[in-house]
């Protein structure tokens, strides 16, 4: 029976034509998928609150993921194999990114502690591939781990959601990861649902030592999916509690206690506003 995994049907640049790359803005559930992905990548960055920072999104693809960090009020730069997705990146505008054509296994090309964090969807596992005669998979992972370690600031983090094909391509990854300087490991979400698990490959560049965020699971998640609390609306965009609402102050304690924070208990004063006078 044939293999349904995209990368090896095609090197991704040829995988991801035009036809391709349009179902990224036409399909409501495949928006949905990646708007839940990437939000909860961009949670796994635990990344300080209200404070803008500059993001690298690897394979950025046609800027769905790139789209969640703007809505977080990030900006961000998109590196991307395939010219019929970034076509279509550029077709839908964006407010505060930026777009590079780019071989992520020939390295990443910015200067040294130039980004806050990295996140990736659906893409590392790319690289696994010898699509070409002269390439070799761990010399191009280590190479693309080594220049992406180089350009971020210390104590920053990387987070890829991949699909691995087997344990051998995770300790592959990791394997290459761990080489060019990086530390971390696997967060696992929903490890016991065959259609809910979804796996990060969360990794620290350096600085001080950080503990591994924890994966989902519907006990620690009061069984409610990280894709019911983001709302699709009739463009496909991920809407959001207005800021400074109790709904925006409760998503933002979520997201602190899935982050490892202490987060002082939800009450009936939570966001309550107080009186101007005693």
């Amino acid at each position: 029976m044939a293999s349904r995994r995209p990368e090896h049907s095609a090197p991704p640049e040829i995988f991801y034509n035009e036809s391709e790359a349009i179902k990224y803005t036409t399909n409501s559930r495949m928006i949905a998928i990646q708007a839940q992905m990437s939000g909860r990548a961009i949670e796994l960055l635990a990344l300080p609150d209200d404070s803008p920072r500059l993001i690298l999104d690897l394979g950025c693809g046609s800027g769905l993921s790139g789209q969640v960090l703007e809505e977080m009020g990030h900006t961000w730069v998109g590196l991307d194999i395939s010219q019929a997705m970034l076509n279509v990146c550029r077709s839908r505008g964006s407010e505060s990114g930026d777009i590079l054509l780019s071989d992520l296994g020939e390295g990443v090309p910015f200067r040294a502690g130039a980004f806050d964090g990295a996140i990736s969807i659906s893409c590392i596992q790319w690289l696994c591939n010898a699509d070409k005669s002269t390439h070799s998979p761990v010399q191009r992972l280590y190479r693309f781990f080594s220049s992406l370690y180089s350009c971020l600031c210390r104590n920053s983090r990387a987070v890829f959601q991949f699909y691995p094909e087997n344990g051998s391509q995770i300790e592959l990854i990791t394997a290459q990861a761990m080489r060019a300087g990086f530390t971390g490991g696997l967060v696992v979400d929903f490890p016991n649902s065959t259609k809910a698990k979804k796996m990060f490959l969360v990794l620290f560049a350096g600085g001080t030592a950080q503990q591994l965020p924890k994966g989902l699971t519907e006990s620690n998640d009061n069984t409610v999916p990280y894709s019911s609390k983001r709302e699709i609306t009739g463009r496909g965009q991920p809407s959001r509690a207005p800021k400074k609402s109790r709904q925006w102050i409760l998503d933002k304690k979520e997201r602190r206690r899935r982050q490892g924070k202490h987060v002082r208990a939800d009450t009936k004063y939570t966001a309550r506003k107080r009186s101007a006078r005693f």
